[in-house]
């Protein structure tokens, strides 16, 4: 007998398990609900085409519909899911275009619904100067309203914040980048290299207030918006909300485990409490090998992967997922910066006894061109000296580094490991010691010395 699967959203998750399923199932019956009229969109495209980096918003779709309906995937877009019944093993779904209801029947369900923008509880914040920058209608109407605004305020400093204030930068707005924390990107590096990122972007012209919490929005003079703190007003033309993402998973809400912000609980198959019921990407959690625990971590890496593997185990679970690091990395003026595993502050609130080590010197040897500095944090268990982080920061692309210490961190690799791990060595790449070699023997000499083996 055909067995029929329902995915529930076209997320990037969405997209990759009905890959998966198409290799791995070609026999199934698959249909796809998805709300929007597009798919595949990468947000990161928001701050590319603003900063003149890509040419236009569709230059980052990189699925096409038809081409699914061509497989015989059953593509319905612009439905909206209203109902999911897990006793009953139906979808309730509504035709946006034609207002019509429909009940579709399914013997596995993929829920792939991705996230939506976390809205701050502030005063004004449904003014419609106000806007948010998540999907490809929003990054359109972005982009359509940079053609006449001139100042922008950003709310909230995370990777998608520092990234749009670049992207508005580049495009000649005056941008001030709004941040309740007491350093940017404090979920992802120390404060130490957070403060190098705010010197960078404060000497390109953005104005950048960290420790700061906006209290309201109010319509200005001539068609503009007025931001207020608990101490300053500024007068923009446009604010964009930035302050993080929560999981779109009430469809399943008291049907499913959930954790408490409502991310769909998945076991290593991505199957949820109900054996019949399959969640993946920003709907769900996923296991956080650091820190030994389900964490909510809205990544389009991680959905790709989740997405994927739900695919492959929705009909025979085959493949187990092997958790995350938490791997990321973002590239602002021509500066790389690139994260895995946790800052010092998460280990040390998981009760780990933790500490970290600082190392900064040429990528390469001096006598080279254009030799420059690589700085690193390194972070590691001090009874089991087991690395438990990394944040790189360079001119020099550190990127594939951040990747080289999630390998490690996932295979338990300590610091004494760290020091003498084989790399290869070139002037053109690096120094006869590796920069990563190079902070492990600093991290060693903080512990005095190498344990005996």
């Amino acid at each position: 007998m055909t067995e029929k699967i329902i995915v529930v959203g076209c997320t990037h998750a969405g997209i990759a398990a009905v890959n998966e399923i198409l290799k791995y199932h070609p026999q199934a019956d698959v249909t796809v609900f998805e709300r929007h009229d597009t798919i595949s969109y990468l947000s990161c495209a928001t701050y590319l085409t603003l900063g003149k980096t890509i040419s236009n918003l569709d230059e980052a779709m990189y699925a096409d519909p038809d081409y699914y309906r061509a497989q015989g995937i059953d593509m319905r877009l612009r439905h909206d899911v209203i109902d999911i019944n897990v006793e009953e093993h139906t979808v309730f779904a509504q035709d946006l275009e034609t207002k019509e209801f429909t009940t579709e029947s399914f013997d596995k369900l993929i829920m792939a619904t991705g996230s939506l923008t976390s809205i701050p509880t502030i005063q004004g914040v449904e003014n419609p100067k106000v806007k948010l920058c998540k999907t490809y209608e929003e990054a359109r109407d972005l982009c359509d309203e940079a053609q006449n605004d001139e100042r922008i305020a950003i709310i909230g400093g995370g990777y998608i914040g520092v990234e749009l204030a670049e992207g508005y930068n580049k495009s000649n707005h005056e941008v001030i980048l709004f941040h309740k924390k007491e350093t940017l990107l404090d979920r992802h590096i120390e404060p130490e290299i957070a403060d190098k990122i705010t010197n960078l972007l404060e000497d390109k012209g953005i104005q950048v207030k960290t420790g700061t919490i906006v209290k309201s929005f109010e319509d200005g003079a001539n068609d503009t918006l007025i931001v207020k703190t608990a101490d300053e007003a500024f007068e923009v033309d446009m604010a964009v909300i930035c302050t993080g993402l929560l999981p779109q998973a009430d469809l399943l809400q008291g049907k499913v485990d959930q954790l408490t912000n409502g991310a769909i609980v998945v076991n290593d198959y991505m199957e949820t409490s109900n054996p019949d019921i399959f969640a993946a990407g920003d709907a769900a959690s996923v296991k956080h090998n650091g820190l030994q625990t389900d964490v909510y971590m809205p990544l389009a890496s991680q959905a790709v992967r989740q997405g994927a593997l739900a695919g492959i185990n929705v009909l025979d679970k085959r493949l187990r997922s092997i958790g995350t690091q938490s791997t990321t990395g973002m590239l602002i003026f021509g500066r790389t910066l690139a994260c895995s595993g946790v800052t010092l502050a998460m280990a040390l609130d998981a009760g780990i006894n933790a500490t970290k080590v600082a190392y900064k010197g040429s990528y390469r040897p001096d006598f080279m061109p254009n030799a420059h500095k690589v700085e690193i944090e390194l972070v590691y268990d001090r009874n089991s000296r087991k690395v438990l982080g990394v944040q790189l920061w360079s001119k020099h692309d550190v990127s594939q580094a951040a990747d080289t210490i999630s390998a490690l961190m996932h295979y338990h690799g300590t610091i004494d490991e760290l020091s003498f791990i084989d790399m290869l060595f070139s002037p053109n790449f690096d120094q006869p010691f590796n920069y990563l070699n190079l902070v492990g023997q600093l991290a060693v000499k903080q512990e005095n010395g190498y344990l005996r083996t």
